[in-house]
């Protein structure tokens, strides 16, 4: 029997699966890439992210989770800084522990139909050149990248603009 699953607003009950979430998701994902462990282990904290979800009036706006009992994964967006009709994925980053479970592919899937429902003609997201393993995902996804490049701040790695059109 498959689990019941849903995608809803994140809620200040959430502040600390959040945080771990972001956490040790990006820990994973960037420590190789960026190897830089001041960062990943003094300015990225749990408690810190934690009470900033759960006291800051706006953090919360625009963030989603997959919750199947446990909150799994989590993704926010806005409005792209392109042209009108572009909604940017600012973030999706799954527990490590559920990864490769389809988490990802359902928010993706989440995050393009309700675009499309706010009469967006494009999706947009930025991806780290150095992250094959994310690209890879985001161009089962349907994803592609669209030529645009920019230097991730104070560091030498670059991200790429991936687009979808919905």
């Amino acid at each position: 029997m498959e689990t019941q699953h849903t995608i809803r607003p994140a809620r200040q009950e959430d502040a600390s699966r959040l945080a771990e979430i972001l956490i040790f998701a990006k820990r994973m994902a960037y420590r190789p890439i960026f190897r830089n462990d001041y960062v990943s282990f003094n300015v990225m904290q749990v408690l810190p992210l934690a009470l900033h979800y759960r006291d800051e009036a706006d953090a919360l706006r625009d963030v989603f989770v997959y919750d199947d009992g446990i909150v799994k994964g989590m993704m926010s967006w806005g409005r792209s800084e392109e042209p009108q009709g572009r909604r940017e994925l600012c973030e999706l980053y799954i527990d490590p522990c559920f990864q490769h479970e389809g988490v990802g592919a359902r928010l993706i899937g989440h995050f393009t139909a309700c675009a499309a429902a706010d009469g967006m003609k494009t999706a947009t997201l930025w991806v780290l050149e150095e992250n094959p393993q994310a690209r890879c995902f985001y161009e089962k996804m349907g994803f592609a990248f669209d030529g645009n490049r920019k230097q991730f701040p104070g560091t030498e790695a670059w991200l790429m603009e991936y687009a979808k059109a919905l």
